[in-house]
């Protein structure tokens, strides 16, 4: 192989240790050139030459490196591209689902404290528009003080638009077969990189209400949540509905979630309300970001 032509050309005097030596003397250097001669280089050629190769000797290194970290880098996305589309995939087989409560026919009735009701799970798309108006209606007189009171206000238009969203499930529980009297809004969907079941609305009318029935439809969702693999069971509640925040926390053991904003430091004790959770059999001791953020991102 041979050498360019500058590596080979000295220059003056160099010094060499505590003297000088002969730039120009030339060194006997053998290197077989395509015509099989030998080349001959002054000192300073020479050491040139070497520095020269100890350079691109690093900056072969330094790019086999940065080759090294780009390929984990795509593997690290792959592995979490590859997460994520599974927890979509149970979202997705959730949600498929003719009706998630089928598994589970002995509680699709509750008769005790006085109480004969039974209970349906049903798409928002197959209620009937008049109980779509009552759950409406019953979440407005229940919630409308409790939203104004916050940072969020009430708005008809929203609420309504998100309680008939194409993602809601209903758990409807009908007094007689025919009079609504509680029932739960909820999606299975994914939160912060985990598949979930999001419970949206509990709510009952005043004459049902402190007989069993609102645990009662949070034990569904528990049991839902865990037959379609979802990792735990979410809600969001407001700090001054101080009934339902005991409630949730202490007769049905729901934890403060990591993305609650008390936890996250998103806006702290600013925020009126928290995010809630409880872990199903699927859950996992520590909670793990997928990739995902929070919110949605199956659709």
């Amino acid at each position: 192989m041979e050498l360019p032509s500058q590596v080979l050309q000295g220059v003056g005097q160099e010094e060499h240790g505590s003297g000088l030596i002969d730039a120009k003397a030339p060194v006997f250097l053998p290197s077989v050139t395509a015509l099989g001669t030998f080349l001959f280089l002054t000192p300073a050629a020479v050491w040139r030459w070497e520095v020269g190769t100890s350079l691109a000797s690093g900056t072969v290194l330094s790019l086999q490196r940065k080759s090294s970290k780009a390929k984990e880098k795509k593997q690290k996305r792959l592995e979490e591209r590859a997460a994520m589309d599974a927890v979509c995939a149970k979202v997705d087989a959730a949600n498929r689902l003719g009706d998630p409560l089928e598994a589970f026919p002995v509680f699709k009735k509750y008769d005790r404290n006085g109480l004969n009701v039974s209970i349906e799970c049903k798409r928002v798309s197959g209620l009937e528009p008049a109980t779509v108006d009552w759950a409406f209606d019953l979440t407005k007189t229940n919630m409308q003080t409790m939203y104004e009171q916050s940072e969020w206000g009430w708005k008809d238009r929203e609420k309504r638009e998100e309680m008939t969203d194409d993602r809601a499930w209903y758990l409807i529980a009908w007094e007689n077969s025919s009079v609504p009297v509680a029932f739960s809004h909820f999606r299975f969907d994914v939160e912060c990189g985990d598949e979930v079941l999001y419970c949206y609305e509990v709510q009952l009318e005043s004459k049902v209400r402190r007989k069993g029935l609102g645990k009662f439809l949070i034990q569904i969702l528990q049991l839902m949540a865990n037959s379609t693999q979802m990792k735990k069971v979410m809600l969001t509640v407001f700090k001054h509905n101080h009934g339902a925040y005991q409630f949730f926390r202490e007769a049905l053991q729901f934890e403060i979630d990591d993305s609650s904003p008390s936890m996250s430091g998103c806006c702290g004790e600013d925020c009126s309300y928290e995010i809630l959770s409880r872990r199903t059999k699927f859950g996992d001791s520590q909670h793990s970001h997928t990739g995902g953020h929070c919110g949605g991102c199956c659709h």
